[in-house]
């Protein structure tokens, strides 16, 4: 072993501390980047050279290799936080969509339908005391008018939000379609930088962040190849295989209204695009979620059972009071389309003439029919008891999904922590990292100029004692 290989030793120790440092650097640059993962140098010793077979004694080996850039990353860690993802997404969109559904009935309060019965069943009252009077028949109709029109405004509120949450599908479906192209994109420069030997490790970083931003609106699963890529799978279904994508699509009806009592033709579903009719099978995520409130009836849709809650209660009421009303020799009081009685219902009579007050043949000052009706709301199965057992059954599915809620978005976090703290910069580890390989670059510069000074005896100072 020549003097001069101690150079080469040195320089690779050189080299290997700058690469350290610029590394650590890297670390530090990016402590507080969204879906970094911290770095490390990988080296290796390099065994010395086979022997001569003259050569005598032990011989160190050929200094240090830096042989590539660890990611690290734990595979097993970032699985969990997308499964939570999913799940945590599905519970989300749930309970934010009941905490709205539950908001829009205002009850308990005076501005919803429970005050406007109490206030319908006392003009009922006043009218049968006070027949001859014009203002109670005004009062009543105004209570009246006020009942239908919060009824019908609730139907129409839940309407909305239907079609807003449509809406929202289709906007989440395209993010994920642009999230899917993204990954293969991402997939074609990583598996170039490993054909090349360079550092793929930001790219990876970007593609983990966006296959778990897939995972929390779809429920999607990873699958990692050899060549660096990864496949994402919904269902077991790939929607990016390798540098190739499918997208997705939102089918179906568009509007409340048009949804189907039933499931079957027209209900919303998000399906392949290439594959128009086949389902994607989207079980977890926003997606799903949403999916599932925009279901039939029959299928577990909330709003549509809401709906159809409306729809059940306005038809009760009108057929109860009617049935009174149209027995006293009167017309029906309410008037309504069967298909869509909470948003059609109105109310017919408008002068004191229209209303059945009393009987026919009792007399001009006889309330006994306006007294029946004002009754009906204290009845077995009369609308208030109707209307007040929608809102606690409703108020309980909401504290169910809201607690549901809470678990998910716990169970989330937790992993997205245990995550981080595998994964994540530590400001404290790094400035060691700094201390270490400082010395080490000071080490080997000074092993180099030790072996120069030494080569300069042995060049320049050689054979000259005695001169």
């Amino acid at each position: 072993m020549s003097t001069f290989s101690g150079i080469t030793t040195a320089h690779s120790g050189l080299a290997a501390a700058r690469a350290g440092l610029e590394v650590t650097g890297q670390n530090i640059a990016n402590a507080t980047t969204p879906g970094y993962t911290r770095q490390r140098l990988e080296t290796s010793s390099v065994a010395p050279v086979r022997p001569s077979m003259f050569a005598t004694g032990a011989r160190a080996g050929e200094g240090v290799l830096a042989q590539g850039i660890a990611r690290l990353g734990d595979a097993h860690l970032e699985a969990r936080v997308r499964s939570t993802a999913g799940a945590a997404g599905y519970t989300a969109v749930r309970a934010q969509a009941f905490s709205v559904l539950e908001e829009s009935l205002r009850e308990p309060g005076t501005t919803g339908v429970s005050a406007s019965l109490q206030d319908f069943w006392a003009g009922w009252q006043d009218l049968s005391v006070d027949s001859d009077k014009g203002a109670s028949t005004s009062s009543l109709l105004s209570v009246a008018g006020t009942l239908t029109s919060r009824i019908g405004s609730g139907y129409r509120e839940i309407g909305t939000q239907w079609a807003s949450i449509r809406s929202s599908a289709e906007s989440l479906v395209t993010e994920v379609n642009d999230a899917a192209s993204q990954v293969a994109e991402l997939n074609r420069q990583i598996r170039s930088a490993v054909t090349t030997g360079s550092s793929a490790n930001e790219l990876i970083d970007r593609r983990t962040t966006l296959t778990g931003a897939l995972a929390g609106l779809t429920g999607a699963t990873v699958r990692d190849n050899s060549d660096g890529t990864a496949d994402v799978l919904l269902a077991g279904n790939p929607l990016v295989l390798g540098t190739t994508t499918r997208s997705l699509q939102v089918s179906g009806s568009r509007q409340l209204g048009e949804l189907p009592q039933s499931s079957g033709g027209g209900v919303v579903s998000v399906e392949w695009t290439h594959r128009p009719g086949a389902s994607a099978g989207i079980e977890s995520g926003e997606i799903a979620a949403a999916l599932s409130l925009l279901a039939p009836a029959d299928a577990g849709g909330v709003l549509a059972q809401t709906a159809g809650g409306y729809d059940d209660f306005a038809a009760s009421l009108a057929g109860k009071v009617n049935a009174l009303h149209t027995g006293a020799g009167k017309g029906p009081f309410f008037a309504f389309d069967p298909d869509r009685a909470a948003a059609s219902l109105t109310v017919l009579p408008t002068t004191r003439e229209d209303l059945a007050v009393g009987s026919p043949d009792a007399g001009a000052y006889d309330g006994s029919v306006a007294d029946a009706i004002s009754r009906i709301g204290t009845g077995g199965g009369s609308p208030d008891v109707v209307w007040s057992v929608f809102v606690a059954d409703l108020g309980a599915a909401a504290r169910t999904e809201l607690q549901a809620d809470a678990l998910a978005q716990a169970s989330a976090g937790s992993a997205l922590r245990q995550q981080l703290g595998a994964t994540s910069v530590s400001m404290d580890e790094e400035q060691v990292k700094l201390l270490e390989y400082q010395h080490a670059y000071q080490g080997a510069a000074r092993v180099m100029t030790a072996i120069d000074e030494m080569l300069d005896v042995l060049i320049n100072r050689t054979g000259i004692v005695g001169r």
